[in-house]
């Protein structure tokens, strides 16, 4: 008997009120990733794709629809049986310092959630962290550092070595490589598919740069005022654009105009 997709959402929808007015931020949300899978989302700013994270993250609740994570509700679960799922999907999150505790040192950022879901002993936790940033490529020097005290770049892959210490399933990556230099967003990349090709994790990457979603994703579905009006493999997606919202996408990228020479 086939497994089911590692994550199957069916008819979400999500609104919010603001100042007496409804805004619907998703609507009737049908979307599925593999195990293993890199599925890019994609959409404008305000299109809904964060708040379909969230929702798969259970930060917030969805007011319909079923999101199942192996076969498993997830918008069901409550309490220990929540807790429990919860290392299997983690997050990166676009600004790690946000996410960090500025005062804690790298060590114990990496090690928290080995300590909180008590998957190492104590005594083999400052091996297990080490082992952690040399996964990600980072000097077993920086553990005793802060994170104003490291770079963007590395900031970063300290976001992911936390994300990978609970040997999640699937992590969920909102613009993780926005705000690097390019330089240093092909190093991400490449350093995501390593990871993804060592452990089957699969990727939920939401980006608004078609150049990283042609690079990182195997299948890309475009969001647009709470829906999804394109899903397919991106070169296909992206050389035949099915909605305004991708042929928009499409059409603002860059183009270098290189005047010729007298």
């Amino acid at each position: 008997m086939d497994r089911p997709p590692l994550l199957q959402i069916s008819a979400l929808n999500k609104s919010f009120a603001r100042r007496g007015q409804k805004t619907t931020a998703l609507h009737d949300i049908d979307l599925t990733i593999g195990r293993g899978e890199t599925l890019a989302l994609a959409g404008a700013s305000g299109s809904g794709k964060t708040t379909l994270a969230r929702c798969i993250l259970r930060l917030i609740e969805p007011d319909s629809g079923v999101v199942r994570f192996d076969g498993t509700d997830l918008t069901a679960l409550r309490g220990t049986r929540l807790r429990m799922l919860r290392p299997r999907i983690q997050m990166v999150f676009q600004d790690p310092m946000a996410a960090f505790n500025p005062r804690a040192t790298i060590a114990r950022i990496v090690g928290d959630p080995l300590r909180i879901h008590r998957l190492v002993p104590h005594a083999q936790r400052g091996a297990a962290v080490r082992a952690l940033l040399a996964r990600v490529a980072l000097p077993v020097e920086i553990a005793d550092r802060r994170p104003h005290e490291i770079s963007g770049g590395q900031r970063q892959r300290v976001a992911i070595a936390r994300a990978m210490a609970t040997r999640p399933d699937l992590i969920v990556l909102d613009e993780p490589v926005s705000s690097l230099d390019v330089s240093i967003r092909a190093q991400i990349l490449n350093l995501l598919m390593d990871l993804q090709d060592e452990t089957g994790v699969a990727y939920l990457f939401i980006s608004h740069d078609l150049a990283v979603v042609r690079a990182i994703a195997r299948r890309v579905a475009v969001m647009d005022a709470g829906r999804i009006v394109d899903i397919g493999e991106p070169s296909r997606v992206l050389a035949a654009p099915q909605s305004q919202a991708t042929l928009a996408m499409v059409q603002a990228v860059p183009r270098l105009t290189i005047a010729a020479q007298p």
